[in-house]
């Protein structure tokens, strides 16, 4: 029946100072007032249980059965129910966490006892992460140990045999206005360099001073080879291969000069030196250092092809030529009549290269058709034909050794050296990664020179290893694709010779020791 006043802080109570007896807010606190109150109802307080204390789903049933909220029965008796499983899980997934703690527990123990028993002393987790790292090491160190013992034999095998190689350039040859596309070396006296290059010329060197002692340029195309045979002393017969369909014989007394001081070496392997590929206003001066005579007639013309004469060579005896031709054939003409003697068709692409025996009167056709054929001209009455497949893309050039072998070169990046007895299968394979241009095989050291289109160029042996690599550094070296690659077995200061559309032809001394030849 009192009525009684209480003050409460941020309130007032309407009505007087007893008016109303019941309290009355103001707007903005009865508004936040009904706002919290809506909150709550729609909020559900869910009490963190602990397992140890046996709590039931009724205990949380009671709870928000006592809130004023507005969830239907049926909502309200789903949440129950999940909220039961959940309480459930949790308490299943703590036991078991309980039970693996103890079980850990019980391990360390077990083990920090095995420790002192071994060590005498404590052994703490970190203690034994080192002992099984320590142990692992070991096992990991005796396998690099054996599989680097295995394999050290064969790297050092291959660093020996490459060690033993020593490439050293001697000379270069420059004086062509264009690329030089092949080169040969006289098989007899006197020893002179004859390169042919896409300038319409072809040019003789010696070899000992790297000066130009004859000019021809009797040719109205591109020369595309120069093969040079000496009929007596000081009197040269060469024979060039042209664009221009045919091919000419032309013949000078060649004078050597005398070869000049070894300062002329240095002097072309110096900073002073002119990069002839990348610059055309030196021609004048190329010109000026390579005053020779030139010849512009040939002494005999082989007309006889319908396409670009790709290639020629002398055979034995150096009484006939054979030529080889974009038309898919290749010629046998005789050279005092410079009348046709035989036609070799066959291939059913364009020719790429001829190259004859040096001792038998064999022949070898390569083509762009993946094959290359051997000519048997032994028999006047019987000339067979063998036809050689191996390779996969163009076959650019098939020379002969000085055995019973031939060795094939191919833009399909492989060199494969063939047994003319058994013609089935190559005796060896040298894969590459450039093409293959025009290769050459060494007669006494029985090593193969690969001209690669990367600039690159790399001995092998007949049997397929690689013996070296010629330097491309310091300025040495081809600048641009290397065209191909001659032997000259009569001059062990410069024994082999190299060109490219750098419009250059490079000497180069290399040395393999007896031991390496023989392997």
């Amino acid at each position: 029946g009192d009525t009684r006043v209480c003050s409460v802080p941020g309130r007032t109570f309407g009505g007087g100072r007893y008016g109303g007896g019941m309290p009355v807010e103001s707007g903005n606190s009865a508004a936040a007032r009904q706002a919290k109150q809506k909150r709550k109802s729609h909020s559900l307080s869910i009490r963190r249980t602990n397992s140890t204390e046996q709590e039931r789903p009724g205990g949380v049933r009671d709870m928000l059965e006592g809130q004023d909220n507005k969830l239907p029965l049926s909502l309200k008796s789903n949440l129950l129910e999940l909220f039961g499983q959940i309480e459930r899980e949790f308490e299943n997934l703590y036991i078991e966490n309980l039970e693996l703690r103890r079980e850990i527990e019980s391990l360390n123990e077990r083990l920090a006892g095995e420790g002192q028993a071994i060590d005498g002393g404590d052994l703490s987790k970190g203690a034994l992460k080192t002992k099984a790292s320590h142990s692992t090491s070991q096992l990991s160190q005796k396998l690099k140990t054996t599989y680097k013992a295995s394999t050290s034999k064969i790297v050092s095998s291959f660093k020996a045999t490459s060690s033993r190689a020593v490439c050293q350039l001697v000379k270069e040859y420059v004086g062509h206005r264009d690329g030089i596309w092949d080169l040969s070396v006289t098989r007899t006296q006197p020893l002179v360099l004859g390169t042919a290059s896409a300038d319409h010329c072809a040019m003789l060197w010696s070899i000992e001073t790297g000066k130009c002692v004859l000019k021809y340029a009797g040719h109205a195309g591109s020369g595309r080879l120069v093969s040079s045979h000496a009929a007596f002393h000081l009197f040269v017969c060469v024979l060039t291969a042209s664009g221009d369909q045919t091919a000419h014989i032309w013949r000078y007394m060649v004078q050597l000069p005398l070869p000049q001081p070894q300062a002329d070496v240095s002097q072309v392997q110096g900073e002073d030196d002119v990069d002839f590929s990348d610059k055309d206003e030196a021609d004048g001066d190329v010109d000026g250092m390579n005053e020779c005579p030139t010849v512009r007639v040939a002494t005999t013309t082989l007309k006889s092809h319908q396409g670009v004469v790709i290639a020629a060579d002398w055979l034995v005896g150096g009484r006939q030529v054979v030529t080889a031709s974009w038309d898919r054939a290749a010629n046998l003409y005789d050279v005092e009549t410079s009348e046709l003697v035989h036609t070799l068709t066959g291939h059913d692409q364009e020719l790429t290269h001829c190259c004859t025996h040096p001792t038998q009167r064999l022949v070898v056709t390569s083509s762009r058709d993946t094959t290359f054929r051997l000519w048997d001209f032994r028999d006047p009455s019987i000339h067979s034909v063998n036809v050689f497949q191996g390779h996969t893309d163009t076959v650019t050039s098939a020379v002969f050794t000085a055995g019973d072998n031939v060795v094939s070169g191919s833009d399909d990046r492989t060199v494969k050296v063939w047994d003319l007895k058994n013609m089935r299968s190559p005796i060896a394979t040298i894969r590459t990664d450039s093409a293959v241009n025009r290769i050459s095989v060494s007669s006494t050291q029985r090593i193969i020179a690969l001209p690669h289109d990367n600039r690159q160029v790399r001995l092998f042996d007949m049997t397929g290893v690689r013996l070296a690599r010629l330097p491309r550094s310091n300025r040495q070296g081809h600048r641009r694709m290397v065209c191909c690659s001659a032997w000259n077995e009569e001059n062990q200061a410069c024994n082999l010779f190299t060109c490219g559309f750098d419009r250059q032809a490079i000497g180069w001394n290399i040395n393999i020791p007896a031991l390496l030849q023989e392997k």
